[in-house]
């Protein structure tokens, strides 16, 4: 049984940093693009991040240039580097991926969300 896992989460003032982690588990043949995504009280989940098998990322504008997403094959592990944090970047960050669990299809995987609360 897959899981995706997310980890990093917490309180921290506005301009300060936090490294979010997704670590895939169980049986997997192979991971395509894995992303972050997030959602605010009220608002709707919203894409903040996406990288590819090949490393070809992509941000939301709202998110350029303060944020880093990046991943580690081998651990089947992606993060979110988030700098330069704001009060509106206050969600619950949840990641995804779509992956190879049967050896014959790929589907979309979802993590369980982590907190994440900037204080201005």
């Amino acid at each position: 049984q897959v899981q995706l896992v997310e980890s990093g989460g917490g309180w921290v003032q506005a301009g300060g940093s936090l490294r979010l982690s997704c670590a895939a588990s169980g049986t997997i043949f192979s991971i395509r693009s894995m992303r972050w995504y997030r959602q605010a009280p009220g608002k709707q989940r919203e894409l903040v991040a996406t990288i590819t098998d090949h490393g070809t990322t992509n941000y939301a504008e709202s998110v350029k240039g303060r944020f880093t997403i990046s991943r580690d094959n081998a651990k089947n592990t992606v993060y979110l580097q988030m700098n330069t944090l704001k009060s509106e970047d206050t969600a619950v960050y949840y990641c995804n991926a779509d992956l190879n669990a049967s050896g014959s299809y790929y589907a979309r995987y979802w993590g369980q969300g982590t907190q994440v609360t900037v204080s201005s």
